[in-house]
Parts: C-alpha cells; structure tokens; sequence
C-alpha cells in the first residue's frame, strides 16, 4: 500500500498542470496520497457492506411503540426457501457448460455513482499475472481471474455492527460497565471548511464504541468488527493464489467486510467460501440495542474461519449467492443479519436448471433476468379480489385486466410491473403498521418481501380479519396512488417512469448547465428488489464478469459508464449503452494489448 502511495503521489507531481477537468472547474489541488486513505477506501466499502444498526434501532423503536411478537415476525434471518449455499454470483461445473470448463458470473449491486465504482485492470509482475476490477485507491484485483482461478463476491450480510445503550456522563466522559466507572476516550475529528475556519467534531469512545448521535432518547454506542485490532486485506494473496487451498489461505487472513465468495478454476473445481470476522455472540443475537453497563452482551471473539459456510464441488455443480442467510438452520452460532430472501438465489437456480448446457451469452440472460415471483404471488391475489370481489368497480377491473395479462417480467415499459410493485408497497405498510402502528409505514426492512408473502399465505386472521378485503383495499390505493404519478389512463404508465436511474457526478451540482455532460440519465429501468437484475432508483448491478476458467480470453466484463474517470475522455461512459442493453464486453487477457501501458522499472 505504501508503494502505491508513491506511484499515485508520482503522478501527482508530474502531472500538477494536467488533472482531469473537474479540478480545474473547482479549483481543487489534490493533498498527497497516504496509506491511510486506501485503508478509508477499504473501510469505507466495508462499512457499505456491513451497515446494519439502523435496522437494529428500526426494529427497537417499533418494539416500544407496538407488538413486540408481532415485530419479531417482520425480521426474520431467513425466508425458507434458500437453497443451501445457495449482490449475485455464482459458479457451474463443466458438466452444466458448453465448454466443458467450470463457469463463474458476479455482478455485486451497489449504489450507482459517476465515475465507476469499479476499475477495469491487467496487473502483471514476477509470479502475478491477473485481471479484474479493483477499487480506485486501492492496490490489487478484488474480482476477476488469474491464470488459474477465477472468483466473484457478494456481501455476506451478516450482523457485524451492535447497539449499546450507554450510562455516560456526556460532560466528563464516565460512564459505567459492571459496576465501575470508566473514563471514555475523547476523539476530535476536524473538517476544513473552504472560506471558513476548520470544524472540530468530538465524540466520546467507550469500550463498546463510539457514541452515536441517534434519537433514541438514550446515548448509544456502536461496537463494530472492523473496529477491532489487526484489520487485513490480502488481496494480493488472493490474486497470486493457484488453487482452492491457497485461494481459502487467503481469504483466512481477510478481516471484512463479511463476503460470500465464488470460486472456479481450470480443473473443472467450483467452490464457494464465508470470509471475514463475523462476532461471536452466546448470550443474545445482536438484532435490538443492549443495555453495556450491564457488561451481560459482550462478543467472545469472531467464529473461527475453519467452521464459516464452506462448500467445495458439489454433487448437482451449481453454487449461487444472492445475499441470503448460508448459515444452516442448526448451526451454533447465533445469526443475525440483513439477509436477502430467496427470491433472487431461487430464480438464478431455476434458470441454470432449465437447460443442461451454459455458455457465457446464457449467463449473461440470467444477470439481467427481471421475473419477480414475488410481485406474480401479489398479481394472482388481486386478480382473485379485483374482478369479482365485493370491492370490485370498473376502474379496479380495467386495471386488474391489465394485470392479467402480466408475465411477471419487471420491465420498464407497462403499467402491470407498476401496478404491482404499488400494490406491494401498500401491503408491506398495512402488515407493518398491525405491528407497529406509528412507524410502520417506514418498514422496508430486506425480509419484507418474504414476511408479504407469508402473511398472504397462511393469512393469519389476528392480524387481518377480512385478508380478501386487506388485499382489494391495498390494490385500490395502489391505483391512486398511480393516478398521482402518472395520471388517470392507464395505458399510459410506465414502470421506468417510477423508477428512473441518474448517475450522477460528485461535483455536478455545483457545474450549472454543465451537469449534463458529467452525469447520464434519467434513464428509464426495469427490475425490482426481488429481480435477478436489482435496480431501483439509487442501486443496482456495479458491473458484471463471466468468466469460463482456462479459456480467460473468453472473459466478458461490463462496467456501468466507462473505464476513464475524466470526463473529456471518450471513455468516459462508452461502456453505458452495452450495460443498459445486457451486452457482455470482451475482457481478454493473453491477447491484450495496453496502449499506452505503464511500466516501472526498479532502479
């Protein structure tokens, strides 16, 4: 890391005149580059990954104010239809490909940004030979293939953040713990302010963490794993490793964020490993804030990596992660977690069943697949009330006849996917609020779609006593609620409509009129949070890779805009229209050609 704070501070200094166009538009000269700033990169990109305590205070406050038994139904660690192991990956053995040669897909889901998350790279020196995407900032490939393996990753989703409510002196720093008074740290941060004095920021530290600024009505601390002592990132191993011993070596010494990691290689092998440090806890889950002075609710550790979720070649050749629950149902740790429901994980396992042979175009077809079986389950209620239920009117017939004639693809164009994804939204809230009357229209928890689902399952008549009703009603606000947005003709709507993407530069805002040429959209897009392709408005795919491992040159790999992060380059967004479309890239590695290539020399 240090070696590559030299190379970018290198540029730096010999590029002092010549910086991409926004500097100059800001009149902004970059301070050095240090270790600690690729370190805030990766910690950074951990806490993306990692960020669960607003879900733990969520869940509290809607405990106080309703149900508490009702509540614990709408976070459940798992939605029961995972497949065990299984953003998405996953891996194929040569028995399920055209080729022959086991087969990998990744396409992470992240908050859509301008430049590229993601920065396309070849990395070659004596025993390194890789290529992949890495985080600008950052040294090593994080996804993508050497000689020999390929991997892919998603976030794990695992509890890694817990809530400590804290009996702290806000003035003198002492608060309690088993009985004792402690002193907590005082940390300042300072923040330059351009044309005014530089901020300070203090915040006391206790033994759990720093305190929060939350409205709780109490002093909360955040206890965090990426907190803790000795913090590793081995990239650089994982990129130099051979096979699957020295790939799980590596992933060994990786410290967070949690991650599901995919893996394949020339041999015909497909693996799929846990990584990172997932707190050990005995007494209690981690899912509400705990009482620290008690000292009861303290980590023993982090779950030893030899007996995190590990799977090597199995029997039917097919490993998915999709951000669900691995851990099994019996394990002894106690889980907690954001986990996905198995909408997603499900569909990517029905569709590689649904031929005996996969090339890297097929694969392709499932990372922008955009059927949610979730929002036909919500399709085949309404259709059961709108039509001929007592509520039924004309205008909830004429929709409902649009909806029938529906296949369940969240596309853009349409109004059903609208339609249905409204009639979703107004189930979720009136399910939340029979729980939690005062915040429930704020759920919208990751579990969501799978509790919806159960609720219109089994229907349990303590939360609704009429659920034909319940469902006529949501459908019906629902309509008017589309009617607000897009007006009274229904065959005018439009899915894209409502969820419109725009990336968006970091420094447009303050550019006027030339905004435009630094971000792209609105653009219209299909997908849903229970789609293959998850898009919404502020996240979805950060890029995509398929690989088939020992014909590298083969590899396809698309960013969102493009490789260049100046804007006046004309790889600035060329990449957009291919990943709007679902086109693959060719990402080839024994035939490339680097013009112009940097080289260093050592002297």
């Amino acid at each position: 890391i240090a070696a590559y704070a030299r190379g970018v501070n290198y540029y730096l200094e010999t590029h002092a005149g010549a910086l991409p166009l926004e500097f100059h538009l800001m009149n902004y000269q970059p301070r050095p580059w240090s270790v600690a700033d690729s370190l805030v990169i990766m910690l950074s990109m951990n806490r993306t990954l990692s960020e669960s305590w607003e879900q733990d205070l969520e869940k509290w406050r809607m405990e106080q104010e309703g149900y508490p038994e009702r509540v614990e139904r709408l976070f459940p660690i798992r939605s029961g239809g995972e497949i065990t192991p299984g953003s998405n990956a996953w891996a194929v053995s040569g028995k399920r490909t055209k080729s022959g040669k086991a087969m990998l897909a990744s396409d992470p889901h992240l908050e859509f940004t301008m430049p590229a998350t993601w920065y396309a790279v070849q990395l070659q020196a004596p025993g390194l030979n890789v290529a992949g995407v890495t985080l600008p900032g950052v040294p090593g490939v994080l996804i993508g293939h050497n000689e020999r393996i390929a991997w892919g990753i998603t976030a794990l989703e695992f509890d890694t953040q817990d809530l400590y409510f804290e009996e702290i002196d806000l003035r003198s720093g002492h608060f309690l713990f088993r009985g004792q008074e402690l002193q907590a740290v005082k940390e300042t941060d300072y923040i330059a302010v351009r044309g005014g004095p530089v901020q300070g920021v203090e915040t006391w530290v206790t033994g759990h963490g720093p305190i929060l600024s939350a409205d709780s009505g109490r002093h909360l601390a955040m206890k965090w794993a990426a907190a803790a002592p000795g913090a590793t990132f081995p990239i650089v191993a994982l990129d130099r490793a051979r096979n699957w011993g020295e790939f799980r070596r590596a992933l060994s010494r990786f410290t967070g964020p949690g991650l599901n990691v995919l893996y394949a290689d020339g041999d015909g092998n497909i693996g799929y490993q846990v990584a990172g440090r997932l707190p050990l806890r005995r007494s209690y889950r981690g899912d509400v804030p705990v009482e620290g002075a008690e000292g009861k609710f303290e980590w023993e550790g982090f779950i030893p990596f030899e007996q995190l979720p590990s799977f090597f070649n199995p029997e039917s050749g097919i490993l998915i992660s999709a951000n669900q629950n691995p851990f099994p149902a019996g394990t002894p740790w106690r889980v907690n977690g954001r986990f996905a429901p198995h909408y997603r994980q499900r569909q990517i396992f029905d569709r590689l069943q649904s031929r005996p042979k996969w090339d890297a175009a097929g694969m392709e077809s499932i990372q922008t697949d955009v059927y949610s079986a979730l929002l036909m389950l919500v399709r085949q209620e309404v259709l059961r009330v709108a039509l001929r239920g007592p509520g039924a009117t004309g205008q909830t017939r004429a929709a409902a006849e649009i909806l029938r004639a529906w296949n369940g693809q969240v596309t853009a164009a349409g109004a059903a996917p609208l339609m249905a994804v409204l009639t979703y939204q107004q189930l979720r809230r009136r399910i939340a609020e029979k729980a939690a009357p005062l915040s429930g229209a704020q759920y919208a928890g990751a579990m969501a779609p799978a509790v919806v689902e159960t609720m219109l399952r089994e229907r349990p008549r303590e939360w609704f006593a009429d659920w034909d009703r319940t469902v006529a009603e949501a459908f019906s606000d629902a309509l008017e609620e589309g009617r607000r947005m897009q007006g009274k003709r229904l065959e005018q709507w439009s899915y894209g409509r409502y969820n419109e993407v725009t990336l968006a530069h970091p420094a447009a805002r303050s550019m006027g009129w030339l905004a435009k040429y630094f971000n792209i959209g609105p653009v219209e897009m299909g997908g849903y949070a229970t789609t293959v392709k998850e898009t919404t408005r502020t996240m979805g795919p950060s890029m995509r890779f398929v690989a088939t491992a020992g014909a590298w040159d083969e590899t396809l790999l698309t960013l969102t805009t493009g490789e260049s992060g100046q804007v006046l380059s004309g790889h600035y967004k060329d990449q957009w229209a291919a990943y709007h479309d679902g086109r693959g890239l060719k990402f080839e590695f024994s035939k490339m050609e680097g013009q112009p290539a940097l080289r260093l020399e050592p002297k």
